[in-house]
């Protein structure tokens, strides 16, 4: 840490100093693997009668990578 829990962030290119930011925030966070019960799901029930509309281009979120 710099001097007094402080960090630069180069931010020149606003979208890599958000992810550089991000990464970097996420790093200094401890993190172990949780062991978890295996789940069973029911088989996948599909209705022919659903109508699927087209999702508005506000609505999806940017691929970053």
């Amino acid at each position: 840490m710099v001097g007094g829990g402080w960090w630069i962030v180069q931010a020149v290119d606003k979208k890599r100093a958000r992810l550089n930011c991000s990464k970097h925030l996420l790093q200094q966070m401890p993190s172990a693997e949780v062991e978890r019960a295996a789940i069973a799901l029911p088989e996948r029930v599909r209705n022919p009668a659903t109508i699927r509309r087209p999702v508005p281009p506000d609505m999806v979120v940017p691929e970053v990578f």
